[in-house]
């Protein structure tokens, strides 16, 4: 509480809820190359997606590489696997499109929720929700998904 004039004036601090966010302290901790460690339940999550079982078996070694390069609410990521390169851009709060590894196509956002990713996006198939977030814990990043109520996990370390 502020006295000014002989008035008592209350402050507070109002955030957008998607502008501000950027600049928390650990946006920036996405930066640089992260290598597919392990993962929990991933497969289930394939398979209730309509990942066949050949390219779900493939995916369990696709020692996948993401490249993350953020400025601001803008950023630049670099896919690469045993199977596929892909580059992207985008920029918090704004839709764009994304194919997933198994050509399934996509329409979505990633929104910064303190200093964790969110993305949700649809399925243009079917216009199903796909949820996915991205999050450092203990160093690692730690991706998880979940579609139609089946939750995975995959973490990548630093590389």
């Amino acid at each position: 509480m502020v006295t000014e004039g002989g008035y008592k004036w209350m402050s507070a601090t109002f955030r957008h809820p998607t502008l501000s966010l950027s600049t928390s302290s650990g946006a920036m901790a996405f930066n640089g190359t992260w290598k597919a460690d392990r993962s929990e339940n991933y497969d289930k999550f394939l398979e209730r997606i309509g990942v066949n079982v050949m390219k779900r078996k493939l995916a369990e070694h696709d020692n996948l590489k993401i490249t993350i390069e953020q400025t601001g609410d803008n950023f630049h990521v670099k896919e690469s696997s045993t199977f596929r390169t892909k580059e992207f851009d985008f920029t918090l709060g704004v839709k764009f499109d994304y194919s997933l590894a198994d050509g399934t196509e996509v329409s979505g956002t990633w929104e910064m929720e303190g200093d964790m990713l969110k993305g949700l996006f649809n399925r243009k198939d079917n216009n199903k929700l796909l949820t996915t977030t991205r999050s450092i814990v203990n160093g690692e990043l730690v991706q998880t998904y979940n579609y139609e109520g089946v939750d995975a996990k995959r973490i990548f370390k630093k590389h």
